[in-house]
């Protein structure tokens, strides 16, 4: 059927008018051109890890809304610093990593030769989990404000234990001593949070700051005694106080894994990240996907991670510098 000229002008009036509107989604139907092939999520810990686990919960429900595979690539090593290295060099438009707080507040630090610049070398995409530290203990010591009362009177006869150091652990763990006066437990470095469970168990430690996840089941069990939380209340463990309850004052530090590409990345890569991310950690299933494991999901902006990273940083900075802590 013919089509008048009156409705011509109708529909070139109509086009105008939404014009305006429909160029948002035409811009991004053009960035949704990313990703061309399978995307790499590469993460600086082994398989089972805490941030292994978070990749391959969002590696799953990116590749359902991005129509591409997402592979996570294991390269452990250097306390994440390798694979950390090899997102920042990367220039196929198509590596992110999963990194931990260190790689981006501390290992300049602690790491004089560190191949990458964690403030130049990143494009930041998104914070995505966090869990407080819990502080545990042996069962026959004392809770509460009494745990540090005790503590002082043993001095440097009591250990800690943690991943090594510059782990949050280590870091933590320092930091806190810096909060309590007389509080002076010594470093003792294990390879990973189950050999310091079971050197705390065999009397060799005294304490450590670990993740909910390693801590939890081994306190419910009344194998080991929890002090307090680094943080607030968490539902990570709801039965646990926050270490302010203790009288530790000023004390406030998380574990966490964000989501980062290299400086390279993209403006497509960026902004189709941004547009798919926001409701992957929205969801129901990934947030008890993540919460079963241990972790809070948050999912930031980028302009939220900066801030994050910039205000711990300086934490970690004044603690390194202050206890003179080195990489032997």
């Amino acid at each position: 059927m013919p089509i008048s000229r009156r409705n011509l002008l109708l529909a070139a009036s109509a086009a105008r008018l939404f014009a305006p509107l429909l160029a948002p989604l035409a811009s991004h139907a053009q960035g949704n051109t990313w990703p061309t092939r399978p995307v790499h999520l590469v993460v600086g810990f082994p398989g089972g890890s805490t941030p292994d686990i978070a990749a391959r919960v969002l590696a799953e429900s990116l590749a359902r809304v991005l129509g591409q595979p997402v592979v996570v690539d294991n390269k452990p090593g250097a306390s994440g610093n390798i694979a950390a290295d090899f997102v920042a060099k990367a220039t196929d438009d198509h590596t992110l990593g999963i990194v931990i707080n260190g790689n981006l507040t501390s290992s300049k630090l602690l790491y004089p030769s560190l191949p990458y610049d964690p403030a130049r070398d990143f494009t930041e995409l998104s914070l995505l989990v966090t869990a407080p530290l819990v502080l545990v203990a042996l069962p026959s010591l004392p809770s509460g404000p009494a745990f540090f009362d005790a503590a002082r009177v043993a001095g440097d006869k009591w250990n800690y234990g943690s991943v090594g150091v510059g782990s949050v652990g280590h870091l933590g763990m320092e930091l806190l001593k810096s909060r309590v006066r007389g509080f002076a437990p010594v470093h003792v470095p294990f390879q990973g949070n189950p050999q310091v469970i079971t050197a705390m168990l065999g009397g060799q430690v005294q304490m450590a700051l670990v993740p909910p996840g390693v801590a939890m089941p081994q306190v419910r069990t009344g194998k080991i005694k929890a002090i307090g939380l680094t943080s607030g209340r968490s539902p990570l463990a709801p039965e646990v106080a926050p270490l302010a309850n203790a009288g530790v004052r000023d004390f406030d530090l998380e574990v966490w894994a964000a989501l980062l590409g290299p400086a390279s990345l993209s403006k497509a890569a960026q902004e189709r990240i941004a547009h798919e991310l926001g409701p992957i950690m929205k969801s129901a299933d990934v947030r008890q996907k993540l919460f079963d494991q241990g972790w809070q999901a948050v999912g930031t902006s980028p302009d939220g991670m900066r801030a994050r990273v910039k205000k711990e940083a300086a934490i970690m900075a004044g603690i390194i510098n202050a206890q003179g802590i080195k990489l032997e």
